[in-house]
């Protein structure tokens, strides 16, 4: 088949889907339909209160099955008779290759066990302090307004995860732009622009690790790819090289900038809550960390299709069938959370929310996002207590990863690093 009628087959397959999910989101009013739509990217919230109206276990329109339940999410994502794959067999050709996102054990296992030491407490207490540094330099160089994200909150995390990855001269705003195209084919591919967007990002990333491997491979250093590049041929094949640094890449920050955008949008629309964090940032940072993510995660939803077949909820799921965990949902099941719509710092953490999903595919870089956000948090709090919004946000078109890209703000009134030292 000729390129040309490639493009136009899947074309065509793109623009069904698209009609089929607008038939069923704004004719039948099918709320999980409704999720992928402008109302779902808007608010996904209340579209998940109708959703739970139905049940802990509620079917698509396409045949499949999504859960806004905690206790229903957390035992299908640690269910070995659920994955992501169907199979171990190669990807489709409009499927994303993200690496372990994409594997059951036992590659899964051996991949992870690969880069799991790179995420261990001792390694990643250690970048606390190039952390700090990087975040009070953002809050010094950030004029008396500007943008948290592209001026902060996505500038962290990339200054991070390009270290930890050993990549040289790191240009923040390149990889941002490359990140957010990638993240946002995760929810799927949304026309012939957005394929060749997304192509043109995997192949710039594709060059830029070609050569950081000969680079490492001739002068290897204490960082991630030099690691992976021991690795070659035992723990990792030359095949799976290149996505595994693609989505510790773009996983490293895509995360962490919409952690950290929600959560500072969170504490802003709760001025009370704000105000606790200012007048005692250190205490209550990892618990505004733990309660941002809760309120408004960063991944709102998965997949796992059944590998057997297998009952849930009094239902036969059929081999190949897939279950949406709806992790937005599932942060604010009242059976799992007192006052689930309730921004609460204080609340008390007895329940884990499942922002870095569950089971094997936990997040592996969770602590170290866990302690980037903290610090942001924390710091934001100390040095801008008068910290306000000063215009409209704009948030991403995804249903899967919910964030904002543009959060305009004042700094207000400033603590300087010397007066806080000084008491």
């Amino acid at each position: 088949m000729s390129d040309l009628h490639q493009a136009i087959s899947f074309a065509a397959r793109l623009y069904r889907e698209r009609a089929g999910v607008l038939r069923a989101g704004y004719v039948q009013r099918d709320p999980v339909a409704l999720l992928a739509l402008a109302p779902g990217r808007a608010n996904p919230y209340a579209i998940y209160d109708r959703i739970r109206a139905r049940g802990t276990l509620v079917p698509t329109r396409v045949g499949d099955w999504a859960t806004p339940s905690h206790r229903v999410c957390s035992a299908v994502l640690r269910d070995r008779r659920f994955g992501v794959r169907l199979d171990d067999g190669p990807l489709a050709a409009d499927e994303l290759d993200m690496s372990l996102l994409t594997m059951n054990p036992p590659d899964h296992t051996r991949l992870r066990r690969l880069i799991q030491p790179a995420f261990s407490p001792k390694i990643v207490a250690g970048y606390a302090g190039r952390i700090e540094r990087t975040v009070t330099g953002l809050l010094d160089a950030a004029g008396e307004e500007f943008d948290l994200i592209s001026d902060f909150a996505a500038v962290l995390p990339i200054a991070v995860i390009t270290d930890l990855l050993g990549i040289p001269d790191a240009d923040s705003a390149y990889f941002a732009r490359i990140g957010a195209i990638i993240g946002s084919a995760i929810g799927g591919i949304r026309s012939l622009r957005h394929a060749r967007a997304l192509q043109e990002s995997a192949d710039a990333l594709e060059r830029l690790f070609a050569d950081l491997f000969e680079l490492r491979r001739r002068e290897p250093r204490d960082d991630i790819v030099s690691r992976i590049v021991a690795a070659e041929g035992t723990q990792i094949m030359p095949s799976e090289m290149q996505s595994m640094c693609a989505l510790l890449l773009v996983a490293g920050f895509e995360t962490t900038v919409n952690a950290i955008g929600n959560g500072v949008l969170a504490l802003l629309a709760h001025p009370g809550q704000w105000q606790a964090l200012c007048a005692d940032p250190a205490g209550l940072a990892p618990r505004a960390v733990s309660e941002a993510l809760r309120f408004d995660p960063p991944v709102q939803l998965t997949e796992r299709l059944a590998l057997e077949p297998a009952e849930l909820e009094g239902q036969e799921i059929s081999r190949g069938q897939s279950v949406l965990p709806l992790i937005g949902a599932a942060n604010r099941d009242p059976e799992a959370f007192d006052h689930p719509d309730t921004f609460d710092l204080h609340r008390d953490g007895t329940t884990d929310n499942l922002a870095f999903s569950g089971g094997i595919h936990y997040c592996a870089g969770q602590p170290l996002a866990r302690l980037e956000l903290t610090i942001a948090l924390q710091l934001l709090a100390e040095r801008m207590p008068g910290l306000a919004r000063a215009g409209k946000v704009e948030r991403r078109n995804s249903n899967v990863i919910r964030g904002p890209i543009h959060v305009p703000v004042t700094a207000g009134p400033r603590r300087t690093a010397a007066s806080l030292a000084a008491g």
